[in-house]
C-alpha cells in the first residue's frame, strides 16, 4: 500500500519543526522529508538531517532539472522538497511528513491530490513574537519581517484541511497523531470539523484582541 504526504505548514516560530520531529519519532509508519535550502545552518543543525544545505547555484540547477515537487522563497532564502525526498518513503507504504512553507503547500495541493494539509497556529500573536525572540537567532528587524510574513500566511490557513493550535507541544503532537490515524482509516469527518481552520482563526483573532 502506498502512503500519503502529510503537509505541515506554519508561521516561523510556531514550533512546526519540533512538532513534526516528535510526531515522526512516535510513529514508525511516518518518515520525515528533508528539504533543501539555501539558508545558513543554525547552531546544532546537521546537513542531511535538518535540511540539505546547498548554495543558490545548486538549488537553481535542481529547479531547472525539474527535481522539486515544490519550492519557494521565504525570507530571501530558497526552500524546496525534492521528489526523491518523498518517493522512497511513499513507495514503501509509509506516510511522509513535509514541513514546508505556505507557498510550497499550494504547489503540493496542485500536484498531489493524495496529500493532506495541516496548518499549525500559535496560541496568540503575542506568543508567536515571544517565541521568535526567545530563539535568540534573529535581531529586531528580522523578527519584524517574520511577523509581517506570518500575517499573510495566517490568511492562507483556510485552504488547509486542518488547523491545530500549538499551545503545548505534547498535546499538539497527540492531536496530529489522531489526525494521521483518522486519515489512514478514512474516517475524517469528525476531526475535520473539530480542527476546521476558519473557527480556529477566529479564536486566534479573539485571543489577540482581548490580550
Amino acid at each position: 500500500m502506498t502512503g500519503f504526504p502529510l503537509v505541515v505548514a506554519a508561521p516561523s516560530g510556531t514550533g512546526k519543526t519540533t512538532v513534526c520531529r516528535a510526531l515522526v519519532a512516535g510513529d514508525p509508519q511516518l518518515v520525515f522529508s528533508v528539504s533543501h535550502t539555501t539558508r545558513a545552518k543554525r547552531p546544532g543543525e546537521q546537513d542531511g538531517r535538518d535540511y540539505h544545505f546547498v548554495d543558490e547555484a545548486e538549488f537553481r540547477r535542481m529547479i531547472e532539472a525539474g527535481e522539486f515537487l515544490e519550492h519557494a522563497v521565504y525570507n530571501d532564502r530558497l526552500y524546496g522538497t525534492s521528489f526523491a525526498a518523498i518517493d522512497q518513503g511513499l513507495a514503501s507504504g509509509r506516510d511522509v511528513v513535509l514541513e514546508i512553507e505556505v507557498q510550497g503547500a499550494r504547489q503540493v495541493r496542485q500536484r498531489r491530490a493524495d496529500a493532506r494539509f495541516v496548518f499549525l497556529l500559535p496560541p496568540s500573536w503575542q506568543a508567536l513574537e515571544a517565541r521568535l525572540r526567545g530563539r535568540g537567532t534573529d535581531g529586531d528587524e528580522e523578527i519584524a519581517r517574520r511577523l509581517r510574513v506570518a500575517e499573510g500566511e495566517l490568511a492562507a490557513a483556510c485552504d488547509f484541511d486542518y488547523a491545530v493550535v500549538n499551545d503545548e507541544i505534547e498535546r499538539c503532537v497527540r492531536e496530529l497523531a489522531g489526525i494521521v490515524a483518522a486519515e489512514r482509516r478514512g474516517d475524517v469527518a469528525a476531526l475535520r470539523a473539530r480542527f476546521a481552520p476558519k473557527p480556529a482563526l477566529e479564536r486566534l483573532a479573539r485571543s489577540d484582541s482581548s490580550g
